[in-house]
Parts: C-alpha cells; structure tokens; sequence
C-alpha cells in the first residue's frame, strides 16, 4: 500500500489579523466581528455538530444531492484534476467526489488549523493514493494556492453555502478571485442555500438544544483568550432571524444589561438591548444566484435542486 502524502502549508492570519479586525468592528455602528472567526477548535465542534440537528436541513439536504447526482457532477469537472476544496470543515461531504472523481492532487482551504489537520490525516489513512496539500488560510481575503501544476486541470468545491455569509457585492468579488485561481475553463461545483418560508429558516438557525446559541457565544470566549478580553457570556443571548429585504438570515449577540467590556487594551460600552451583528447568511432564488455567478466571469452549466427545494448545488465554468 502506498504511504499517504500530505503537504501542509500553515497561510494562517497572525493574531494581529484577529485583533485589528475583531477592534475595527467593535468600534463601528453596530459593531460586528465577521463569522470566520466562528472556526477555532472548539467552534468547529460545535459546528460539525449543528450539521447534524433535526433543524439543520443545509448539510444533509446538500449531501442528499451529491449522493444522487455525483456521477453527472463528476462528468462536469472531470477526472484526474486539482480539486481545490474552499471551507473543507470536516471533509464529510468531499468523500463523495473523491470516490467518483477520482482527482489527481486534493488541496482542502480551512482557516481551522487544527481541524483542517486531523481532517486530511483521516482523509491519507482512508485515501493512500492521495496527494494531499492543505492550506490553512482565510479564502475571504486575498490568497494564492501555493501549489499548481500546469498540466493538472483544476476544478474547485466550494460546499454548505458558505458563499451566503458574504454580501451580494463581496460574494461576486470572492467568485471572481476563484475564477482567476482556477484559470478559463476550469469549473467551480458550489452549494446554495435557496430561499423559503422563514419559520424553516429561523428554526434551523435557532435549535431547540441550544448548540447553535453555544457555537455564537463561543466567540466571545474565543476572544477572551485570544486578545486578553474580560466578555461575560452570561450578559449576552444568542439571537438569529430571518430578514426579509436583504433576504438573508442574521445572528446576533444581544447583551442582556448595561456593562463595559475591555478587549486587546481598548474598552467598549454596551447598553442594555445592543447587538454585535456576528453573521449574515444570504439565501437566492437560483436566478439570483445565477445572474450573480455571470457577473463574476462563471457561466452556468448546470443546477441541482432537492425535491423539497430546499437546497441548490451549481456546476459553473470559468469563461
């Protein structure tokens, strides 16, 4: 049996990333701290176990898909490629295609380091023909893919609809930087929340067991440890809900009293009802979301919807 071959290349963002952000957006109106800071160790346990709540119709809807259309999908982005997976979490649903595709060279992204390591050591045990290079960086911003041989066509996964925490503006930006990465011609497969009747949508990110309120609270206490902050978790509730206009869902943290909170030297007052706005998750109707793809250089190859039309996965091409 061959040896499995990992290539790790450690891009992540210094803690300074972390705490002239997590500043910057406490210091706006509202304040905010930008969901991918969501991933540390314990946060991506916790969202791992989100995935699979009663309510959480996203990732099992997703791979529903996957598992019924796999082989038409594989047809679309061909064998023998690099397959660039952006927000490789617990690599669940990439086993799917890598046991029809079949890709020559695997590169997962996660900003998750320790997660993204224990995932690909899995993925070499059960893949041992794998060339494996995992990049923990921050896709959201500017990165490069630091290995990309010629004469491999490549192809990229970009599941669990990941694409909704950006805005309109910033999601067509970061589909533009994947379409030059990729190269013309190459194809980008990518799930898509669809949308729907918000009582689905406020129930899936509102769970009855609370592991969706822990998993927003816990980067408070990230933070605390990270930058040397005083938050008290008891002085904020976990608040999500649909808003209609801008169709998206949005979380919030809500504090619950009148109190100041010291973080990386600086102090913050909140007052009794005030919200740090921490993630926004834009749900289309697939026009919207097609029309969003070709403003990006993507064309629009093909689209997989589950019968309940709850999901959509998109095969586009680089133009």
């Amino acid at each position: 049996m061959s040896e499995p071959t990992i290539h790790f290349y450690d891009l992540h963002p210094p803690l300074t990333d972390l705490k002239a952000e997590v500043l910057t957006g406490l210091s706006g109106q509202p304040k905010t701290i930008p969901p991918k800071f969501f991933y540390d160790e314990y946060g991506s346990q916790l969202f791992a176990q989100i995935t699979e709540l009663p309510e959480y119709y996203l990732t099992r809807t997703e791979i529903a898909i996957l598992q019924e259309h796999g082989e038409e999908m594989v047809s679309l982005l061909g064998n023998e490629c690099l397959l660039v997976e952006l927000g490789s979490g617990s690599s669940q649903k990439i086993r799917l295609l890598l046991d029809a595709l079949q890709p020559a060279v695997y590169m997962p992204i996660d900003i998750s380091k320790k997660h993204l390591w224990q995932s690909v050591q899995m993925l070499a045990i059960d893949y041992p023909d794998l060339e494996i290079h995992a990049v923990c960086t921050d896709y959201s911003g500017q990165f490069h893919l630091p290995y990309h041989p010629d004469n491999k066509p490549k192809a990229a996964f970009f599941p669990g609809s990941s694409i909704g925490n950006f805005d309109p503006p910033h999601a067509q930006e970061l589909l533009q930087q994947v379409a030059q990465l990729l190269g013309s011609d190459s194809t980008l497969l990518i799930g898509v929340d669809l949308k729907k009747d918000p009582q689905r949508l406020n129930a899936a990110y509102n769970d009855a067991t609370g592991v969706t309120a822990a998993f927003n609270l816990n980067l408070l206490t990230r933070i605390n440890r990270e930058l040397n902050a005083n938050f008290e978790l008891s002085r904020f509730e976990h608040q999500a809900f649909y808003n209609e206009k801008p169709g998206r869902m949005e979380m919030h943290l809500v504090s619950n009293t009148p109190h100041e909170v010291k973080v990386g030297g600086q102090t913050f007052e909140f007052v009794t009802g005030e919200n740090i706005h921490t993630e926004n998750s834009y749900k289309y109707t697939v026009a919207q979301f097609q029309n969003l793809a070709n403003a990006a250089g993507l064309q629009p190859e093909q689209v997989w919807i589950d019968p309940a039309e709850l999901f959509s996965v998109h095969c586009l091409r680089v133009r």
